[in-house]
């Protein structure tokens, strides 16, 4: 079983270092000193690591042979492919392989059913599950505890808890527009909007510059600059 661990970035320095975008959740094993990996483009591979640092927040990896700053720059845009035993699983139990999860069925918490978990997208700033519906779209869900809260690979099926309109932007819940909350804030405080820019002040509220109402709690009265 072959899976994505990591995506070549740009080269750093001159002695043939690259920074790796890291799409696994195992990295000291996966991408550790020795580690032998298939690349994408086939070409390029395999690719045998010799050593890897973090350097401000990102992992450099140098690969034995790769001995400049132009051999490492060739590499850019590498993705690195780590051969895996199909048995195997990760150590934590709350961590799973993609090739574990793709193809189970995805059903809401009282079972109705979603569709099918079809690919897993590992992004930079989080990982998503595409779910393929049974009409043929799909949809991505954020692969978190709040929204994925249970994978059960007993029954293979994958239980969510989406929020409004992820699943269907008919469910979404819209914000009031601007003047709807005008209106809404005016009806609760006793003010009458009219159609002009002014506004008629019930009592005990006073009317503020340029025709708007104005309360004794403005936001303008902060008591100091920005």
């Amino acid at each position: 079983m072959q899976l994505v661990v990591g995506r070549i970035g740009r080269a750093h320095g001159i002695r043939g270092d690259v920074s790796v975008e890291v799409r696994t959740d195992e990295p000291e094993l996966r991408l550790g000193p020795g580690a032998v990996l298939l690349t994408d483009p086939a070409a390029i591979g395999p690719l045998t690591v010799e050593t890897g640092r973090v350097h401000s927040g990102r992992l450099l990896l140098r690969f034995a042979g790769v001995k400049d700053r132009t051999a490492a720059e060739a590499l850019r845009g590498t993705m690195l492919i780590a051969e895996v035993d199909p048995d195997e699983t990760p150590e934590d139990p709350d961590e799973y392989y993609d090739h574990q999860l793709i193809g189970l069925d995805v059903v809401l918490a009282d079972g109705t059913p979603v569709g099918e978990l079809t690919e897993v997208l590992h992004l930079p700033y989080q990982d998503l599950l595409t779910v393929q519906r049974p009409d043929g779209t799909e949809v991505l869900i954020p692969f978190v505890e709040q929204i994925v809260p249970t994978i059960d690979l007993d029954e293979q099926r994958v239980v969510i808890a989406p929020p409004p309109g992820l699943i269907d932007s008919a469910d979404a819940v819209v914000a009031p527009s601007r003047e709807d909350a005008g209106a809404e804030a005016a009806a609760e405080t006793g003010v009458e909007t009219g159609p002009g820019d002014g506004a008629e002040a019930g009592p005990g509220a006073g009317s503020g510059a340029g025709g708007g109402s104005g309360s004794g709690t403005g936001s303008d009265q902060n008591g100091g600059g920005a």
